[in-house]
């Protein structure tokens, strides 16, 4: 079982596209964020079966800031794993949403963005391939156990999108807020999806 966590808040969520930019840290508002969602995986090491064996996180500082306090709550160490990254968006990266919203390829990226590409970065599809691969391998390393990954918004969405069946053009659809936790399983069958953006309690976990 994975743990799939967005990073906390930072001082540009929801106004800048960051990409993968060194030096964007949590907010103080992203900083309590994290260290209740620590509190609420910790909880789940009342159940042997469900508690987390590994974290890891996109080794950028936004990430790393967010899984520091889970690992820390579970008596782990984070693990650094570049396949977790934010998408690379190349020449868009750091730039103002409300500026890429007025160009003329917005209406692609939100509406067939499985047909674009991020001028000099990674198109949407590399993106979900990516983190898909990485998730498999991560399964198989941990294979019956529950483990943590600490990521990004797109790279999140795109995960759940291929667990559930549903094509990339519709990822956007997804909400995945600032520490949610979405949660995937994976067994002989495939993948199932056993929560998205969850921001209360993680009890109710179970494969019927």
């Amino acid at each position: 079982m994975i743990l799939l966590v967005r990073h906390g808040r930072t001082p540009t969520t929801g106004k800048v596209l960051p990409g993968r930019a060194p030096g964007l840290h949590l907010s103080d508002e992203g900083r309590a964020e994290a260290d209740a969602v620590a509190t609420r995986i910790a909880a789940l090491r009342t159940d042997g079966r469900r508690a987390p064996v590994a974290v890891y996180a996109s080794p950028l500082d936004r990430t790393m800031e967010t899984a520091q306090p889970i690992a820390k709550a579970v008596g782990l160490r984070v693990r650094r794993e570049p396949g977790l990254l934010d998408c690379d968006f190349g020449t868009w990266a750091g730039a103002r949403l409300a500026v890429l919203a007025r160009r003329r390829e917005w209406p692609q990226v939100q509406r067939w963005p499985s047909g674009f590409r991020f001028p000099g970065g990674e198109s949407f599809a590399e993106m979900q391939a990516r983190v898909t691969d990485t998730l498999a391998r991560l399964c198989e390393r941990h294979r019956g156990e529950t483990i943590v990954a600490v990521s990004h918004a797109d790279t999140i969405k795109a995960a759940i999108a291929d667990a559930a069946g549903t094509h990339l053009d519709l990822f956007q659809r997804f909400v995945v807020n600032t520490c949610s936790v979405s949660t995937l399983a994976f067994g002989p069958g495939g993948p199932h999806v056993l929560g998205v953006n969850s921001t209360s309690a993680l009890s109710e976990l179970a494969i019927a």
